[in-house]
Protein backbone atom coordinates (compact mmCIF):
# COMPACT_ATOMS: atom_id res chain seq x y z
CA UNK A 1 0.00 0.00 0.00
CA UNK A 2 1.42 3.38 -1.00
CA UNK A 3 -0.94 5.49 1.13
CA UNK A 4 -3.06 4.43 4.08
CA UNK A 5 -5.32 6.91 5.87
CA UNK A 6 -7.37 5.62 8.82
CA UNK A 7 -9.94 7.50 10.91
CA UNK A 8 -8.79 10.98 9.84
CA UNK A 9 -10.57 13.89 11.50
CA UNK A 10 -9.88 17.58 10.90
CA UNK A 11 -11.96 20.56 12.04
CA UNK A 12 -11.89 24.30 11.51
CA UNK A 13 -13.67 25.60 14.58
CA UNK A 14 -17.18 24.14 14.51
CA UNK A 15 -16.78 22.95 10.90
CA UNK A 16 -15.72 19.32 10.54
CA UNK A 17 -13.82 19.28 7.25
CA UNK A 18 -12.77 15.62 7.51
CA UNK A 19 -15.00 13.20 9.41
CA UNK A 20 -13.47 9.78 10.11
CA UNK A 21 -11.95 9.38 6.64
CA UNK A 22 -10.49 6.04 5.54
CA UNK A 23 -8.59 6.06 2.25
CA UNK A 24 -6.09 3.67 0.66
CA UNK A 25 -4.00 4.24 -2.46
CA UNK A 26 -2.61 1.12 -4.08
CA UNK A 27 0.80 0.87 -5.67
CA UNK A 28 0.86 1.58 -9.39
CA UNK A 29 -2.65 3.00 -9.75
CA UNK A 30 -4.03 6.32 -10.92
CA UNK A 31 -6.59 7.21 -8.28
CA UNK A 32 -9.20 9.83 -9.13
CA UNK A 33 -10.18 11.78 -6.00
CA UNK A 34 -13.47 13.56 -6.66
CA UNK A 35 -15.90 15.60 -4.63
CA UNK A 36 -18.00 18.77 -4.67
CA UNK A 37 -16.43 22.02 -3.58
CA UNK A 38 -16.01 21.86 0.19
CA UNK A 39 -16.03 18.06 0.29
CA UNK A 40 -12.61 17.88 1.96
CA UNK A 41 -10.34 16.88 -0.94
CA UNK A 42 -7.79 19.66 -0.49
CA UNK A 43 -7.82 19.30 3.29
CA UNK A 44 -7.19 15.57 2.89
CA UNK A 45 -4.22 16.22 0.60
CA UNK A 46 -2.79 18.82 2.97
CA UNK A 47 -3.12 16.43 5.92
CA UNK A 48 -1.56 13.67 3.82
CA UNK A 49 1.46 15.90 3.19
CA UNK A 50 1.62 16.98 6.87
CA UNK A 51 0.96 20.57 5.86
CA UNK A 52 -1.94 20.61 8.32
CA UNK A 53 -2.30 19.21 11.80
CA UNK A 54 -5.35 17.07 12.51
CA UNK A 55 -7.22 15.94 15.61
CA UNK A 56 -7.42 12.19 15.03
CA UNK A 57 -6.27 9.53 12.61
CA UNK A 58 -3.26 7.76 11.24
CA UNK A 59 -1.48 8.43 7.95
CA UNK A 60 1.15 6.15 6.49
CA UNK A 61 3.02 6.59 3.22
CA UNK A 62 5.30 3.85 1.89
CA UNK A 63 4.43 1.90 5.08
CA UNK A 64 5.91 4.63 7.26
CA UNK A 65 4.19 7.12 9.58
CA UNK A 66 3.94 10.52 7.91
CA UNK A 67 5.02 13.61 9.86
CA UNK A 68 6.16 17.19 9.09
CA UNK A 69 9.83 16.21 9.37
CA UNK A 70 9.60 12.87 7.50
CA UNK A 71 11.95 14.07 4.76
CA UNK A 72 12.87 10.53 3.73
CA UNK A 73 9.20 10.10 2.73
CA UNK A 74 8.73 13.57 1.23
CA UNK A 75 11.66 13.16 -1.17
CA UNK A 76 9.68 10.45 -2.95
CA UNK A 77 6.53 12.59 -3.32
CA UNK A 78 5.84 14.96 -6.19
CA UNK A 79 3.23 17.70 -5.83
CA UNK A 80 1.58 19.64 -8.65
CA UNK A 81 -1.01 22.03 -7.25
CA UNK A 82 -3.81 23.87 -9.07
CA UNK A 83 -2.18 27.26 -8.52
CA UNK A 84 1.02 27.33 -10.55
CA UNK A 85 3.94 27.63 -8.12
CA UNK A 86 7.06 28.78 -9.93
CA UNK A 87 9.48 31.69 -9.58
CA UNK A 88 8.83 34.48 -12.09
CA UNK A 89 12.41 35.77 -11.87
CA UNK A 90 13.87 32.40 -12.92
CA UNK A 91 13.88 30.90 -16.39
CA UNK A 92 12.09 27.66 -17.23
CA UNK A 93 15.34 25.70 -16.86
CA UNK A 94 16.27 27.44 -13.61
CA UNK A 95 12.86 26.75 -12.09
CA UNK A 96 13.02 23.03 -12.81
CA UNK A 97 16.63 22.88 -11.63
CA UNK A 98 15.70 24.64 -8.38
CA UNK A 99 12.82 22.32 -7.49
CA UNK A 100 14.76 19.23 -8.49
CA UNK A 101 17.67 20.47 -6.37
CA UNK A 102 15.51 20.33 -3.25
CA UNK A 103 15.85 16.54 -3.44
CA UNK A 104 18.76 15.77 -5.79
CA UNK A 105 22.04 17.27 -4.56
CA UNK A 106 24.42 15.64 -7.03
CA UNK A 107 24.82 18.26 -9.81
CA UNK A 108 25.48 15.79 -12.60
CA UNK A 109 22.49 13.63 -11.71
CA UNK A 110 20.29 16.70 -11.27
CA UNK A 111 21.27 18.06 -14.71
CA UNK A 112 20.28 14.73 -16.27
CA UNK A 113 16.96 14.68 -14.40
CA UNK A 114 16.16 18.27 -15.41
CA UNK A 115 16.90 17.51 -19.04
CA UNK A 116 14.62 14.45 -18.90
CA UNK A 117 11.79 16.43 -17.28
CA UNK A 118 12.04 19.17 -19.92
CA UNK A 119 11.87 16.61 -22.73
CA UNK A 120 9.09 14.69 -20.99
CA UNK A 121 6.68 17.65 -20.94
CA UNK A 122 7.86 18.96 -24.31
CA UNK A 123 9.18 22.43 -23.46
CA UNK A 124 12.67 22.15 -24.94
CA UNK A 125 12.14 25.30 -27.05
CA UNK A 126 11.28 27.44 -24.03
CA UNK A 127 14.01 26.73 -21.46
CA UNK A 128 15.40 30.29 -21.59
CA UNK A 129 11.96 31.90 -21.29
CA UNK A 130 10.52 33.25 -18.07
CA UNK A 131 7.12 32.02 -16.81
CA UNK A 132 5.34 35.26 -17.73
CA UNK A 133 6.34 34.65 -21.36
CA UNK A 134 4.57 31.26 -21.52
CA UNK A 135 1.03 30.40 -22.56
CA UNK A 136 -1.30 28.85 -20.00
CA UNK A 137 -0.69 25.35 -21.36
CA UNK A 138 3.09 25.72 -21.33
CA UNK A 139 2.96 27.14 -17.82
CA UNK A 140 1.03 24.07 -16.65
CA UNK A 141 3.64 21.83 -18.27
CA UNK A 142 6.41 23.75 -16.50
CA UNK A 143 4.53 23.30 -13.21
CA UNK A 144 4.37 19.53 -13.81
CA UNK A 145 8.06 19.35 -14.73
CA UNK A 146 8.96 21.12 -11.47
CA UNK A 147 6.91 18.59 -9.51
CA UNK A 148 8.20 15.42 -11.15
CA UNK A 149 11.82 16.15 -12.11
CA UNK A 150 13.20 14.36 -9.02
CA UNK A 151 11.41 11.13 -10.11
CA UNK A 152 9.00 10.69 -7.17
CA UNK A 153 7.25 7.39 -6.49
CA UNK A 154 3.98 9.13 -5.51
CA UNK A 155 2.67 12.10 -7.50
CA UNK A 156 -0.27 14.24 -6.40
CA UNK A 157 -1.85 16.33 -9.14
CA UNK A 158 -4.53 18.83 -8.13
CA UNK A 159 -6.48 20.20 -11.12
CA UNK A 160 -3.45 20.22 -13.46
CA UNK A 161 -5.47 21.01 -16.63
CA UNK A 162 -7.46 24.02 -15.44
CA UNK A 163 -7.72 26.80 -18.06
CA UNK A 164 -5.58 25.15 -20.73
CA UNK A 165 -6.31 24.58 -24.41
CA UNK A 166 -7.41 21.11 -25.62
CA UNK A 167 -4.03 20.31 -27.16
CA UNK A 168 -2.18 21.08 -23.94
CA UNK A 169 -4.78 19.14 -21.93
CA UNK A 170 -4.25 16.05 -24.09
CA UNK A 171 -0.48 16.38 -23.75
CA UNK A 172 -0.76 16.66 -19.96
CA UNK A 173 -3.05 13.62 -19.70
CA UNK A 174 -0.69 11.60 -21.90
CA UNK A 175 2.22 12.66 -19.66
CA UNK A 176 0.34 11.51 -16.57
CA UNK A 177 -0.38 8.11 -18.09
CA UNK A 178 3.26 7.79 -19.13
CA UNK A 179 4.44 8.64 -15.60
CA UNK A 180 2.19 5.88 -14.34
CA UNK A 181 3.61 3.40 -16.87
CA UNK A 182 7.10 4.34 -15.65
CA UNK A 183 6.11 3.25 -12.14
CA UNK A 184 4.65 6.28 -10.38
CA UNK A 185 1.49 5.99 -8.27
CA UNK A 186 -0.77 8.99 -8.90
CA UNK A 187 -3.51 10.78 -6.96
CA UNK A 188 -5.48 12.93 -9.39
CA UNK A 189 -8.16 15.53 -8.65
CA UNK A 190 -10.13 17.29 -11.37
CA UNK A 191 -13.46 18.92 -12.21
CA UNK A 192 -13.45 17.32 -15.67
CA UNK A 193 -15.25 13.99 -15.53
CA UNK A 194 -14.04 12.99 -19.00
CA UNK A 195 -10.46 13.09 -17.70
CA UNK A 196 -11.38 10.66 -14.93
CA UNK A 197 -12.97 8.35 -17.52
CA UNK A 198 -9.82 8.50 -19.63
CA UNK A 199 -6.98 7.95 -17.18
CA UNK A 200 -8.12 6.74 -13.72
CA UNK A 201 -7.94 3.09 -12.68
CA UNK A 202 -10.04 3.66 -9.56
CA UNK A 203 -12.22 6.50 -8.32
CA UNK A 204 -12.98 7.73 -4.82
CA UNK A 205 -15.88 10.14 -4.32
CA UNK A 206 -15.86 12.32 -1.19
CA UNK A 207 -18.62 14.41 0.31
CA UNK A 208 -18.81 16.20 3.67
CA UNK A 209 -15.41 14.90 4.71
CA UNK A 210 -16.14 11.22 4.07
CA UNK A 211 -15.69 8.66 1.33
CA UNK A 212 -19.20 7.95 0.03
CA UNK A 213 -18.29 5.66 -2.87
CA UNK A 214 -15.27 4.07 -4.50
CA UNK A 215 -14.52 1.62 -7.28
CA UNK A 216 -13.79 1.43 -10.98
CA UNK A 217 -15.78 3.62 -13.34
CA UNK A 218 -17.82 0.59 -14.44
CA UNK A 219 -18.61 -0.62 -10.91
CA UNK A 220 -19.66 2.89 -9.86
CA UNK A 221 -21.99 3.20 -12.85
CA UNK A 222 -23.55 -0.14 -11.99
CA UNK A 223 -24.10 0.96 -8.38
CA UNK A 224 -26.64 3.70 -9.11
CA UNK A 225 -30.33 3.40 -9.89
CA UNK A 226 -30.10 4.62 -13.51
CA UNK A 227 -29.62 1.80 -16.01
CA UNK A 228 -30.19 3.76 -19.22
CA UNK A 229 -30.88 7.27 -20.49
CA UNK A 230 -33.25 7.75 -23.41
CA UNK A 231 -33.35 11.03 -25.32
CA UNK A 232 -36.07 11.89 -27.84
CA UNK A 233 -35.78 14.88 -30.17
CA UNK A 234 -39.30 16.11 -30.92
CA UNK A 235 -41.13 19.33 -31.70
CA UNK A 236 -43.74 19.09 -28.98
CA UNK A 237 -45.35 16.77 -26.45
CA UNK A 238 -48.57 17.14 -24.48
CA UNK A 239 -48.77 17.51 -20.71
CA UNK A 240 -51.04 14.45 -20.62
CA UNK A 241 -48.38 12.22 -22.17
CA UNK A 242 -45.69 13.68 -19.92
CA UNK A 243 -47.89 12.85 -16.92
CA UNK A 244 -48.27 9.25 -18.11
CA UNK A 245 -44.49 8.95 -18.42
CA UNK A 246 -43.91 10.53 -15.01
CA UNK A 247 -46.22 7.96 -13.41
CA UNK A 248 -44.20 5.01 -14.75
CA UNK A 249 -42.38 3.14 -11.98
CA UNK A 250 -39.41 2.35 -14.23
CA UNK A 251 -38.64 6.01 -14.99
CA UNK A 252 -36.72 7.93 -12.36
CA UNK A 253 -36.75 11.23 -14.21
CA UNK A 254 -38.80 12.73 -17.04
CA UNK A 255 -37.69 16.10 -18.38
CA UNK A 256 -38.79 17.99 -21.47
CA UNK A 257 -37.10 21.23 -22.56
CA UNK A 258 -36.05 22.85 -25.82
CA UNK A 259 -37.30 20.00 -27.99
CA UNK A 260 -35.55 17.26 -26.00
CA UNK A 261 -37.34 14.67 -23.89
CA UNK A 262 -34.92 13.04 -21.45
CA UNK A 263 -35.86 9.86 -19.61
CA UNK A 264 -33.81 8.15 -16.91
CA UNK A 265 -34.62 4.45 -16.82
CA UNK A 266 -34.26 2.35 -13.66
CA UNK A 267 -34.53 -1.09 -15.26
CA UNK A 268 -33.43 -3.03 -18.35
CA UNK A 269 -36.82 -4.59 -19.04
CA UNK A 270 -37.71 -3.27 -22.48
CA UNK A 271 -38.67 0.25 -21.42
CA UNK A 272 -37.62 1.81 -24.71
CA UNK A 273 -39.74 -0.64 -26.76
CA UNK A 274 -42.74 0.01 -24.54
CA UNK A 275 -42.40 3.79 -24.90
CA UNK A 276 -41.96 3.54 -28.68
CA UNK A 277 -45.16 1.49 -28.88
CA UNK A 278 -46.96 3.98 -26.64
CA UNK A 279 -45.82 6.92 -28.80
CA UNK A 280 -47.04 5.10 -31.91
CA UNK A 281 -50.40 4.51 -30.27
CA UNK A 282 -50.72 8.18 -29.25
CA UNK A 283 -49.35 9.48 -32.59
CA UNK A 284 -46.39 11.20 -30.96
CA UNK A 285 -43.97 12.15 -33.72
CA UNK A 286 -40.27 12.49 -33.00
CA UNK A 287 -37.27 13.35 -35.16
CA UNK A 288 -34.84 10.89 -33.61
CA UNK A 289 -34.17 8.88 -30.49
CA UNK A 290 -31.06 7.44 -28.90
CA UNK A 291 -30.17 5.72 -25.67
CA UNK A 292 -26.95 5.83 -23.67
CA UNK A 293 -25.48 4.22 -20.60
CA UNK A 294 -25.16 6.25 -17.39
CA UNK A 295 -22.04 8.40 -17.09
CA UNK A 296 -19.77 9.12 -14.16
CA UNK A 297 -21.48 12.49 -13.93
CA UNK A 298 -24.77 10.65 -13.34
CA UNK A 299 -23.05 8.70 -10.57
CA UNK A 300 -21.71 11.90 -9.03
CA UNK A 301 -25.07 13.66 -9.29
CA UNK A 302 -26.99 10.80 -7.67
CA UNK A 303 -24.51 10.41 -4.81
CA UNK A 304 -23.83 14.08 -4.01
CA UNK A 305 -26.84 15.93 -5.37
CA UNK A 306 -24.66 18.19 -7.50
CA UNK A 307 -22.62 17.98 -10.69
CA UNK A 308 -18.83 17.88 -10.45
CA UNK A 309 -18.35 21.31 -11.99
CA UNK A 310 -21.01 23.06 -9.86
Amino acid sequence: MIVSIKGLEKSYGDLKAIDGLDLDVHQGEILGLLGPNGSGKTTTINCLLSLLTYEKGNIQIFDQAMSPDAYDIKKDIGLVMQNVAVFQELTVYQNIDYFCGLYIKDKQQRAAYVKEAIAFVGIEDFIKKHPNELSGGLLRRLNIACGIAHKPKLIILDEPTVAVDPQSRNRILENIQELNKLGATIIYTTHYMEEVEQICDRIVIMDKGKVIAQGTKDSLKESISIREKIIFELADISQEILKVLQERDDLKKVKYAHGLLELEVQSNNGTLIEILNYFKQEHVEFIKVHSESPTLNDVFLELTGTELRD
